[in-house]
């Protein structure tokens, strides 16, 4: 299947997958759900769940058993963004084109609807550990022990980058910020889909790495499109992070240098996944897509 089509067909199946835990019941919170599914179903890449998908597949093709954790992944992702929007943090009003969430019902309930879906996240996984098999639940508790982990970074990486603007840091701690703040939730997709797979230790650590080099890419493209991208495509204002005097690849290497970077992390990753044959063929033209993509 050429790859955008199959892009498509995933993004189709996770839209479809979040829509089965939309809270649809008249109550007396009906606003902080509408909250919730407005941000959760605003659209985007899906890239989270789609990679703990892809990654399952190339070990077992019933992608029922992973679907939870697609859905859980991507609720903490909506999470980060809603707050991550927030006027105490990036100070965004829009998002994929639309407002983001405090512009469009107010800011305690855009708070509140951020940590509704971080704790939706723990009830999807909680609900697939209760109905597992004795087999299964040992993988699937060392799962949720690294994405409690993974979100934990996250947020120690979304601090740091917040509490450092403005100010000159080390290309180490410029690493730190996104190792943490963007590496570690993509890290544990890849991971999570290896891992329900049933892959070995040397697969695992090979797939790791490959997550690392994505990972670094997504937030160095991040950054070259803060500087340089089409509004009209981002959905979101450009400039933003040099107005508020962020560290990024770009402020500490310059235009040019962040765009070799890019490609030689790129050129990595893919390089990494050529003992997997033509399974692994969506996930090297991800990590192609992730280095070419204008939004």
């Amino acid at each position: 299947m050429e790859f955008k089509s199959e892009l498509k067909n995933y993004q189709e199946i996770v839209e479809n997958e979040l829509k089965k835990y939309l809270r649809k019941d008249k109550c007396i919170e009906e606003v902080l759900n509408n909250s919730m599914e407005y941000s959760l179903m605003a659209g985007g890449k899906r890239l989270r769940p789609i990679l703990v998908i892809a990654t399952y597949k190339l070990f077992k093709n019933d992608i029922e058993k992973c679907m939870p954790y697609a859905v859980a992944i991507e609720m903490v992702h909506n999470f980060s963004l809603i707050h991550d929007d927030l006027p105490g943090i990036d100070n965004d009003d829009f998002r994929h084109g639309k407002q983001t969430n405090h512009k469009k019902f107010n800011e305690a309930t855009a708070i509140l609807a951020g940590d509704g879906l971080l704790n939706n996240s723990y009830i999807v996984i909680s609900e697939d550990l209760k109905k597992s098999s004795q087999k299964d639940l040992i993988n699937k508790l060392k799962i949720f022990n690294e994405f409690s982990l993974a979100v934990d970074r996250m947020i120690a990486g979304e601090y740091i980058d917040t509490e450092f603007e403005g100010k000159e840091i080390s290309s180490e701690y410029l690493d730190y910020i996104h190792t943490n703040k963007t590496g570690a939730l993509l890290k544990l997709c890849v991971r999570m889909g290896a891992i329900l797979g049933e892959a070995n230790i040397n697969e695992l650590e090979e797939l790791s790495s490959y997550a690392d080099k994505i990972g670094l890419a997504f937030q160095i493209k991040d950054d070259i499109l803060s500087e340089e991208g089409d509004e009209r495509v981002l959905g979101k204002p450009v400039g933003n992070d040099k107005k508020r005097k962020k560290c990024t690849y770009v402020s500490k290497y310059g235009l040019q240098e962040s765009k070799e970077k890019l490609d030689k992390i790129t050129k990595e990753a893919i390089n990494i996944l050529d003992n997997y044959g033509e399974k692994a063929e969506f996930l090297k033209e991800l990590a192609l897509y992730i280095q070419n993509r204008n939004k």
